[in-house]
């Protein structure tokens, strides 16, 4: 289970002024789930993810993942729990190393080794049958490097990856964002297999409304660091992009134009 309990976060721009990244985030996911979440550019998406992730210390509020205060944990602490996938494909692996070696050190987080990978035969066999079953003919790659296989490819490797410690909580930020449409696709069937396979807690990132609305089993809106809606159940069954588009509309506009309550009395 996610708890996340009045977050706040603010950033200085170059100019020196100081502006609201997160405000006042509680979020509860339970084990098993798996979220989407949308927004516009600069609404809080991957700030919240790196929040969670430890890539920087919020200002207030608690982050709790299985129980366990991470708030104010670093990054690497917290690697042990948590998988990530990243926009770019180019992000998070070895490019000069073969795709065994890139599983085998992932495979390895967190444990002592020394300087040899150690690619026993048992391991191969393991990958070659974890490969097969993405369905992306890459059982056949496992000695090449990661540098030579396409964008699509890499990230379903990394998808992998991150996810052969089994972690507590699985990250997705844009990740098939830097995709050709033919390759997202791809690796949309690959997260939705890995992911409920392994029944794994999800939080995926995504400017696709169509993606927001037919991956996952929830969908929260952001929008100026906010949480504006949480959506889930037969209110997320009934629509469709259309109907999604014009609500988040209504919200913004409800937040950006309302007009303050007067004090009692004026």
């Amino acid at each position: 289970m996610i708890e996340i309990e009045r977050l706040e976060k603010t950033c200085t721009q170059p100019g020196g002024e100081r502006v609201p990244a997160l405000r006042s985030i509680d979020l509860l996911i339970p084990s098993g789930e798996f979220v989407t979440v949308i927004g516009t550019n600069g609404s809080g998406k991957s700030t919240l993810l790196n929040a969670i992730a430890g890539t920087f210390l919020p200002n207030s509020g608690t982050i709790r993942i299985s129980g366990i205060d991470v708030t104010r944990q670093p990054e690497f602490r917290r690697a042990a729990l948590i998988g990530r996938v990243f926009q770019d494909p180019f992000k998070g692996t070895c490019p000069s190393m073969s795709v065994a070696e890139n599983l085998r050190m992932a495979e390895m987080r967190g444990e002592r080794r020394g300087l040899r990978v150690g690619l026993s035969r048992s391991a191969l066999e393991r990958y070659h049958a974890l490969l097969s079953g993405l369905g992306m003919r890459l059982e056949g790659r496992l000695k090449a490097t990661m540098g030579t296989l396409s964008g699509g490819q890499r990230q379903a490797v990394t998808l992998l990856m991150s996810t052969l410690k089994r972690p507590q909580l699985l990250l997705l930020d844009e990740h098939t964002a830097a995709l050709d449409p033919r390759a997202a696709e791809q690796i949309i069937h690959v997260t939705n297999h890995v992911v409920r396979e392994h029944a794994l807690t999800t939080l995926m990132v995504t400017h696709s409304m169509e993606q927001a609305l037919e991956q996952g089993d929830r969908t929260i809106m952001m929008h100026r660091g906010e949480i504006l809606a949480d959506l889930s159940g037969t209110e997320r069954k009934g629509l469709d992009t259309t109907d999604l588009l014009r609500r988040f509309a209504e919200l913004r506009y409800t937040i950006e134009f309302a007009v303050p309550s007067r004090p009692a009395g004026e």
